[in-house]
């Protein structure tokens, strides 16, 4: 045998047992909890959370869910096996592998898929689901993206909840560590003035509370209760009832006083 040919074998030989060796590490990834990744350490949501969560979202096979830092999958794959789409976003690329056979050992791959990827850099705006396990800082710098996203999208997070904007929900399960859910309903954008057929109203919004002035008949009545859940808009003013739907510029629902209602729409 010449001296070439055995330098070319045994270099064929060193990448097969190089890729050998590569796919016996990642055949072998065990996560460790605690462990560093880029912007938390890695620490499992308890499985009764995870279900408590999607519980609280209300998934259902018609949902996309993204699950924002999705360790070893088991958020991603619980809401597979409700029949939901659902995808993990996970910088750690082991533990997109882990997740990736997690998911096919579940047998629920051909819903439950995982991308290596920053969720910084990350678009959201296919979820009707977010869930995540985060810390409060991260959830801060996440805010205003989710903020934008669709009205109505719902967003679950264990422990860590996101600053001055209260949750719609709350969920204690009363175990040890790390058994408390926040949800929260992203709220349609109404602040501004809107034109109604009694006159003007006027709207400042925090998040999912509202508060402002209905300017009709010469008077200036508080609005008071005000709420949004999503693009669905409820106060009162004057004694009445409003209940509405938010559309892109315009408001339509019914208002209620006493015993009588009618229909009202609002517009900008």
């Amino acid at each position: 045998m010449t001296a070439w040919r055995f330098a070319r074998r045994w270099s064929v030989a060193l990448a097969v047992l190089a890729v050998s060796a590569g796919v016996y590490a990642q055949a072998t990834f065990t996560p460790e909890v605690g462990q560093q990744g880029k912007d938390v350490v890695w620490v499992p949501t308890p499985e009764e959370l995870v279900q408590k969560m999607l519980d609280m979202a209300k998934v259902t096979p018609k949902d996309f869910v993204m699950d924002l830092g999705s360790g070893d999958g088991r958020t991603v794959i619980a809401a597979a096996k409700r029949g939901a789409r659902a995808l993990g976003i996970e910088y750690n690329p082991d533990m997109v592998e882990l997740s990736r056979r997690n998911a096919e050992q579940a047998g629920v791959s051909q819903r439950a898929k995982f991308e290596q990827s920053d969720l910084f850099k990350t678009d959201l705006s296919r979820a009707t689901v977010i869930t995540m396990f985060l810390l409060t800082d991260i959830n801060l710098r996440l805010r205003p993206t989710i903020l934008g996203l669709k009205p109505g999208t719902r967003v679950v997070s264990n422990t860590f909840r996101m600053g001055d904007w209260e949750p719609d929900e709350t969920a204690e399960l009363g175990c040890s560590s790390y058994c408390t859910a926040y949800f929260w309903i992203v709220p349609a954008r109404v602040e501004g003035t809107w034109k109604t057929g009694q006159g003007e109203l006027a709207l400042r919004q925090k998040y999912q509370t509202l508060s402002g002035t209905l300017s009709t008949g010469g008077k200036s009545l508080p609005v008071q209760r005000g709420k949004l859940r999503g693009d669905q808009i409820s106060f009162t003013a004057g004694g009445a009832e409003y209940r509405g739907r938010v559309g892109d510029k315009v408001i339509e629902g019914t208002v209620k006083t006493g015993a009588k209602s009618e229909s009202w729409k609002a517009s900008r």
